[in-house]
């Protein structure tokens, strides 16, 4: 058996639990998901503003916290923190490591970044425009698999950091590295797929996304702790997390990460596999613990998926709230006073919210009963940050020149990051590993 751990779902994942898994989970492998479509375009921008840049901004709070577990315990990470800037985030991790006083082996693996490789007259899988009619592009980055990761697991490094790594693949690679599975083997492919997809993001296995109470209750949510997988060489996994930490597994919360992001569970594709998750079977063997088998597979895709990060505008944002008796008409009063205001042919995709009543889901489903309290929200979609900075002055100006009773009062504007996707032949992405360490 190998132990996998999963140490983080999203780049803003709390640590806690995965410092747990690192020094009381007797882990082979942890594996910390940190990357999303806008969080490389983010990490992008941030490289062009200083060449130094562009990895995860919570690396080294992670890192110092998990370097001394992982070295001390024999522990591998991987993780594609290094997002927009993996040798840099290697250097760093380095640097970190030499403060400590530890010896370290970083493997930094690049070339998911594919930008200057594009056909901007490819049409977008969203909506078939070509690619240059969205405007100047920040970033494109191909879903790189298991075959960039194993010549770095092949180093012996002690850390694997990743750009955009398909996120089943951060936890395919180890399995097929230490039992030396063939690539060529789809079943067992698509078993480790399905046990990454499991895996991937971290609380929502232990019940974090599962939770809704009196209906689908969880225990002890504020000390929630992150699963790991038991795999044997023939991709039988059991998932469990440790003894004495919140959430919980059992056959809900699996089925419902198992189905969760998935277009179509007979093709579920990524880099490394076309998977099948239909035949997939779960068994619970005791508390927080279930067995996955049955994952199918067919040959990978022969094209990778790109995430396309383009300059998209500006958003101005205005907030105020209405509280006490008639808050919803004195909401209403404000809205239509600022809609009024900034006319349609300034801002013709305005949005107007009443958070307590409609903003969700865009309409209250027919409920009459008046809440005690309203915050209006005011927002648009503009092409210069000067546009989009009017709509918070105006929300704010109802202090004294709109319906009483208005408080709270918040104004915002922020660029906005587009994503699209197109795709690009396998052939034209070629990863590669740097290797950055320092002894002790």
């Amino acid at each position: 058996m190998i132990r996998i751990g999963s140490g983080a779902g999203f780049s803003g994942d709390r640590l806690e639990p995965a410092v747990l898994l690192a020094e009381q989970g007797k882990l082979d492998y942890l594996v910390l998901e940190c990357l999303a479509e806008r969080t490389i375009a983010l990490a992008q921008k941030r490289k062009r503003q200083d060449p130094g840049l562009g990895y995860d901004p919570l690396l080294e709070k992670r890192m110092e916290r998990l370097l001394p577990a992982i070295k001390k315990h024999g522990i591998r990470l991987l993780t594609n923190m290094g997002a927009a800037n993996p040798v840099a985030a290697a250097e760093k991790i380095v640097e970190i490591a030499r403060r400590q006083g530890l010896s370290v082996k970083v493997a930094a693996v690049t070339g998911d970044d594919v930008l200057e490789k594009l056909d901007l007259q490819q049409p977008t899988l969203e909506s078939g425009d070509p690619l240059a009619s969205y405007g100047a592009l920040i970033s494109a980055n191909a879903y790189i698999g298991v075959d960039a990761l194993l010549p770095a697991l092949q180093t012996g490094a002690d850390v694997i950091v990743a750009g955009r790594v398909a996120d089943p693949s951060l936890f395919l690679a180890p399995m097929i590295h230490h039992y030396g599975w063939s690539l060529d083997d789809a079943d067992k492919l698509a078993q480790g797929t399905v046990i990454g997809h499991l895996l991937e993001c971290a609380g929502q296995l232990t019940g974090g996304y599962y939770a809704d109470p009196g209906k689908k209750d969880i225990p002890d949510l504020s000390q929630l702790g992150f699963p790991y997988a038991d795999v044997a060489e023939d991709g039988t996994a059991v998932l469990s997390k440790l003894e004495g930490t919140g959430g919980v597994i059992h056959l809900g919360t699996v089925k419902e990460q198992l189905l969760y992001e998935v277009t179509n569970p007979a093709a579920y594709l990524t880099p490394d596999i076309t998977a099948d998750f239909t035949k997939v079977r779960l068994r619970e063997l005791g508390p927080n613990r279930v067995q996955v088998t049955g994952g199918r597979g067919r040959p990978r895709p022969s094209h990778l998926k790109v995430s396309v990060g383009y300059h998209a505008g500006y958003i101005g944002e205005g907030e105020i709230s209405y509280a006490g008796t008639n808050a919803r008409a004195r909401a209403e009063l404000a809205g239509a006073i600022i809609s009024e205001r900034l006319s349609a042919a300034s801002f013709p995709d305005m949005r107007v919210d009443y958070i307590g009543s409609n903003s969700t889901h865009r309409t209250s489903f027919g409920e009459i009963s008046q809440p005690y309290e309203i915050r209006l929200r005011v927002a648009a979609k503009t092409a210069s940050k000067e546009m989009a900075a009017v709509i918070g002055e105006e929300v704010e100006a109802l202090y004294t020149n709109g319906p009483a009773g208005g408080g709270g009062a918040r104004k915002y504007v922020h660029e906005v990051v587009g994503i699209v996707s197109v795709m690009i032949p396998r052939e034209s992405v070629r990863p590669q590993v740097t290797i950055r360490e320092c002894f002790a």
